[in-house]
Order: C-alpha cells, then structure tokens, then sequence
C-alpha cells in the first residue's frame, strides 16, 4: 500500500481523504491554478531559501556534459535550467501539467537555454521513456503531489542507467522543535493569505501547506526509496530539516 492510502480506498489531499482516483486530477487544478504566479510565490513563501536549496540539489545531482538528466515535476524549469547552466548534456523536463510546463518553455525561450531542452507533459507514475535510457533523475517539490509514490520510484530506477543516480529534494520533517508553532503559524496563516493577496487563491496555498505535513519524513522516505531497490541510500537536511535531498543509486 502506498504511503498515506487509506484502508477504504480514500488517499489524502492535504488533510483531507478524498477518492483515490481523484487526486491526480485535482492536483492537476491546484497547478493550474497557480502556474501564472507560481515563480513569484515560491519567492514569498520560502523567504527567497527556495533558489538556495535549489542550487544544493542541482550541485548533488551533478550531471556532467555526457549526462541525461530527466527532471520529474519540472514545473517552471528552475533545476532543469540550472542544470543546464552548470554543464548537463540533455535535460528533459517532465511534469503532469501543461500549464506549468508552458510557463517554463517560455521561461526557456525567454533565457535562450532552448538547445538540449526537451519538454514532455507526462505521468510520473508511467513515463515514456525506455528502460536504462537516463544517468539521471530528479524530482523537486513534486514526490509529496503524487498518488502513487512508490510507483514513481519504481519508474525513476527502471528508466535509470546502471550507475544511474535518482536525487529528490522535497518538503520534510523540521528538526527543531522548538520551532514548529511558528512554521505552522507561516504554514496554515501565512501561505494562503499570501496566496489569496498575490494571486487571489488562498485554498491552493492551503492545500501546498497541508501536503507537505503529509508528506512521509526522512527516515520513512529513504525506507522508501530501498523497497524500491535503490542502492547507497542517503538523505540531508537543509534549513534544519524543513527541506531535505534524499538519493538513491541504480547500481
């Protein structure tokens, strides 16, 4: 069973059970939704962190001139572009939604990074991409939106190169106690009002927050990550565990 399924048939959406079956497509609204403001508000709600932690997960994933890098859940094209920037071969960029992957072909055209970028609007739960055809994967921010996480660990490591690496970085389980009254307080009170001022919709902002509660821990997502036969599994926090980058190899 994948994780936060529940028994009758029910997988959480934020904080809220709703059928299992459902999920993809009203992930797929929330996206919609906030494509248009979607670069301006990771800015505000991460206090500008957001491009720090990206640039520590481009620098782990490390892709070199030879590399593949396929970049699950690409959205607006930050680690694809980034990755480009900094030396990667061909860089695919995957996401579910049409709309955030437009933002992001225009973004491309807009910074002239249009060669080696390809943009294929896919499931990460079934890609379309032959076995052992990447010698990366990556995945920011996106592992806590699908139903069927497990799924997309499988896909990351059959479509993976022997020696291939799939690198996550995503929302996690804050290590400092002492500070969770005031990262829920940001969380459930700031985020959607911020949401419903910049881009007039406070319930997307909501759902964002309530996912990443739901979103399993480290240690629970590295145990993840080994059923799904990776190998030299780790993970490292960033921001005191508010983020953190989890890898796995295909050895």
């Amino acid at each position: 069973m994948s994780q936060n399924d529940n028994t009758d048939g029910t997988i959480d959406f934020g904080f809220t059970p709703v059928p299992r079956e459902s999920k993809a497509g009203m992930v797929r609204q929330v996206f919609d939704s906030v494509a248009p403001k979607y670069d301006v508000m990771n800015d505000l709600m991460s206090v500008g962190l957001h491009r720090l932690w990206k640039r520590a997960f481009v620098n782990a994933i490390g892709a070199g001139p030879r590399d593949t890098l396929l970049d699950l859940a690409a959205g607006t094209g930050d680690i694809g572009f980034l990755a480009k920037e900094r030396g990667a071969g061909r860089v695919i960029l995957a996401d579910i939604n049409a709309a955030m992957l437009g933002v992001g072909q225009g973004r491309a055209l807009g910074r002239g990074l249009a060669a080696g970028l390809d943009f294929v609007c896919c499931d990460a739960e079934k890609l379309p991409f032959p076995d052992r055809s990447v010698e990366r994967v990556s995945m920011a921010f996106g592992l806590r939106n699908c139903t069927d996480k497990p799924a997309v660990l499988r896909e990351a490591r059959r479509v993976l190169r022997p020696g291939g690496r799939f690198l996550v970085l995503e929302f996690s389980r804050l290590q400092v106690a002492a500070l969770d009254p005031l990262y829920d307080a940001w969380s459930f009170k700031a985020l959607p009002a911020i949401g419903a001022r910049v881009a007039n919709d406070s319930e997307s902002y909501r759902y964002l927050a309530e996912s990443i509660r739901m979103m399993p821990d480290q240690e629970a997502l590295a145990t993840m990550f080994r059923e799904a036969d990776l190998e030299n599994v780790t993970h490292r926090n960033l921001s005191g565990g508010i983020v953190a980058i989890h890898s796995g190899w295909r050895l």
